[in-house]
């Protein structure tokens, strides 16, 4: 499930991470050391068997009293082959024994976690996507650890990585593109309700559910802003895919990602990010402060309008997540794909 490649990435501090970030990147960052217990774990909202149930049998069921905290441990789990592996650990299929559900165990390794020194970024994002439902945003059903070991229990992704996918068909036909753009905003529109800014938009962070559905798969860079101030000003993410404010070092809020999923939907229709030819970080960081974009001529009037209407210099002036959807280029492959 994981790549790792050669985009580059940045966190707040001065050191760059490699831009491996999928179900198997161990980028994901929780204090381990903040856990009252070696095995003890929040309680699943869902059970595994319940997770099967449709949500209306969910919603008839009487609530039940408060259970006691679930003792997770590597025990509850047959694990099976290996799915992928990242900066801090392996991702392996797996089956809880009691329920026979299948999940994805991402194993993370603490002393990796400390020497980069990010235990309170996969706390973060450990806290914030526990929170999600949404059919296009994957599952984190919990987590356990031991002495030496992080566990995160996430939904199975049956069909990998968006960028696996795009590697293999070079790019997207754009009635596909169109298809994942529609439910990534979905998604963004969700996240954005909740006041949560993603913040590294990109293919490597995209999963394939079983239906094919598109899935937001990793969260490591994603923050919960204030309801107060809903703006940030970290420097962190995928060079490729960062807005001009934040090459800037200017403030930045939920607009940071619509930047991000109009170079999304480029990489999708032309099989690579719009500044990917550049020579060097500092090429890169100019071309994107001045939309210095160029679309091949195979790219439709509708795609381009909709990518040109993202890729706008000040975010006040990006298209809203809304009109994206009722965008030409979305509704035209949304009424064939209803007509068949």
């Amino acid at each position: 499930m994981n790549t790792t490649n050669s985009r580059r990435s940045y966190s707040g501090k001065s050191t760059s991470r490699t831009s491996t970030v999928t179900q198997a990147d161990g980028k994901h960052n929780l204090d381990p050391s903040s856990q009252r217990s070696a095995t003890k774990r929040r309680p699943l909202r869902d059970s595994f068997a319940h997770a099967r149930q449709s949500a209306v049998q969910q919603q008839q069921k009487p609530k039940q009293p408060r259970k006691d905290y679930k003792q997770w441990t590597l025990g509850d789990f047959e694990i099976g082959r290996e799915l992928g592996h990242g900066n801090f650990g392996h991702v392996y299929l797996a089956r809880e024994k009691q329920s026979g559900y299948i999940v994805a165990l991402k194993v993370l390794y603490k002393s990796e976690i400390k020497t980069v020194g990010v235990e309170r970024q996969l706390r973060r994002e450990v806290e914030i996507q526990s929170s999600l439902r949404h059919p296009n945003i994957l599952r984190l059903y919990g987590y356990f650890h031991d002495e030496t070991r992080v566990f995160l229990i996430l939904e199975f992704a049956s069909k990998g990585e968006l960028f696996k996918k795009l590697q293999t068909e070079k790019r997207f036909m754009e009635s596909v593109a169109a298809k994942y753009v529609t439910q990534l905003a979905n998604a963004l529109g969700y996240l954005h309700h909740k006041r949560i800014i993603h913040r590294d938009i990109k293919p490597e962070n995209m999963m394939i559910g079983l239906d094919g559905e598109l899935k937001i798969g990793d969260f490591g860079w994603s923050v919960k802003t204030d309801v107060q101030d809903s703006r940030r000003n970290t420097f962190c993410g995928t060079l490729d895919y960062l807005p001009p404010e934040m090459i800037e070092g200017k403030n930045y809020d939920v607009n940071a990602d619509l930047w991000s999923l109009g170079v999304l939907l480029y990489e999708m229709l032309c099989g690579k990010p719009p500044f990917e030819d550049a020579v060097g970080d500092r090429e890169i960081c100019q071309r994107i402060k001045q939309v210095d974009v160029t679309y091949p001529e195979f790219i439709s009037k509708d795609a381009k309008d909709l990518m040109q209407k993202l890729l706008q210099y000040k975010s006040v002036h990006r298209l809203p997540l809304r009109e994206v959807l009722q965008h030409p280029f979305i509704k035209k492959y949304q009424e064939m794909a209803n007509n068949k």
